[in-house]
């Protein structure tokens, strides 16, 4: 029986909602509703730019031929890879996902060849862009049940600073290890080499769960020279594309953690191999998830299967959120677009396997239109902050 995709919705009229999210609806000629989240955080209007031509090659395809799909978007344009693409992608090919489970009954991980593990670790953040008072912060994360946290290492920093500027994040994160939590801290590719390699060297003794970004993902090289230096896991991918961007990394035993982002790397289709790829050169998967909740499940359900998987982040609380929440006076966290928000639970350090059909939430679609309509209608899309040095040289956000 033919099953084919009738709508595709993701346009300004519609599904961009507070704080900073696009999320995908796909609808087929069973009835059958997809839920992806296409969030490119500061580029919103090219994403719903990408879907113009998403819509015209595959109203009427076959939403169970989700790998031709995606071979179509990602060979038949010639250009290919690159964030905005790749989110477009990314978008549909969850719904289409969310569309095949619900179909069979089943939840992703089920038709990604099952389940390996019973939970899912998890971590949230603490501190904001400019990372000072971050104690309240851990101690709250503790108290909702978070066993790891992940923090900004530094403020905006020169190409060559001070030393001892980054004797303030060497304390924060001695503090915060003293709650009894575990610590991931992003360098957010803030640094450069000269003063990367020193604050690695100097957390090295704290033992951190991971160093974020190091430096800017056009550095292989100088990664892998980082990496060799220290003990401590080196993690990055929210700025990787595809499997074929992770391959410099690996080639260079650059990285012991990949963090691909399921709604940048083009879905569930290619995160599923993403983590596959980087398990035969013995690196962990945690994917990058700041996003909203259709990208949490789309994570999850790649994080329940595979079993390189160590951790996985997630959004509810993050600064983007309470500030957004805060600015636009709305409710705007991982819950606020969901019928079944229990079903994020942390517990433990860990949220339990998802079991429903397909991604494993249930998105309240009257909720999220109410929203887009007012969002579209009084505010801009968000925008990332440009941060600047003292001397006034534009600096890394």
């Amino acid at each position: 029986m033919s099953h084919t995709i009738t709508n595709i919705e993701a346009s300004p009229a519609i599904f961009r909602v507070p704080p900073r999210w696009l999320f995908v609806r796909v609808e087929t000629s069973d009835n059958i509703i997809g839920w992806g989240e296409s969030t490119l955080e500061g580029h919103t209007e090219a994403i719903e730019g990408a879907f113009h031509d998403l819509r015209e090659r595959f109203i009427g395809a076959e939403t169970d031929n989700i790998q031709d799909i995606w071979q179509t978007v990602y060979i038949g344009g010639f250009y290919r890879g690159g964030p905005v693409l790749m989110s477009a992608l990314s978008g549909l090919d969850i719904a289409l996902w969310d569309i095949k489970g619900k179909r069979l009954g089943v939840p992703v991980w089920q038709l990604l060849g099952g389940k390996v593990r019973d939970r899912v670790k998890v971590y949230g953040w603490i501190g904001g862009d400019h990372p000072s008072e971050v104690i309240q912060g851990a101690e709250e994360r503790k108290a909702q049940g978070f066993t790891v946290v992940k923090m900004n290492g530094t403020d905006a920093i020169s190409w060559i600073d001070s030393p001892g500027f980054l004797e303030a994040t060497v304390e924060r994160v001695k503090q915060v290890k003293g709650l009894g939590l575990d610590v991931g801290i992003d360098f957010h590719g803030r640094l450069h080499k000269g003063m990367a390699k020193q604050l690695a060297k100097l957390l090295e003794p704290l033992h951190p769960m991971f160093i974020e970004e190091p430096l800017l993902p056009t550095q292989p090289e100088e990664i892998a020279d980082i990496s060799n230096a220290v003990s401590t896991p080196i993690a990055l991918g929210e700025r990787l594309y595809s499997r074929w961007d992770f391959r410099p990394y690996l080639e260079r035993r650059a990285i012991d953690i990949a963090q691909p982002d399921v709604a940048h790397c083009g879905g569930i289709s290619e995160l599923h191999r993403i983590a596959s790829y980087v398990e035969t050169y013995d690196v962990a998967l945690a994917p990058h998830c700041p996003l909203g909740p259709i990208a949490l499940a789309a994570c999850m359900q790649v994080a329940i299967s595979a079993p390189n998987f160590v951790i996985q982040e997630m959004s509810w609380k993050i600064h983007y959120n309470v500030a957004a929440g805060k600015d636009l006076n709305v409710d705007a966290d991982l819950h606020t677009y969901m019928s079944n928000p229990d079903v994020f639970d942390v517990k433990d350090g860990h949220v339990a396997v998802l079991q429903g059909p397909g991604i494993g939430i249930e998105i309240d679609e009257k909720r999220v239109r109410e929203a887009s309509e007012s969002y579209v209608r009084k505010s801009t899309p968000w925008r990332n902050p440009v941060w600047r040095s003292e001397d006034g040289s534009v600096a890394e956000w």
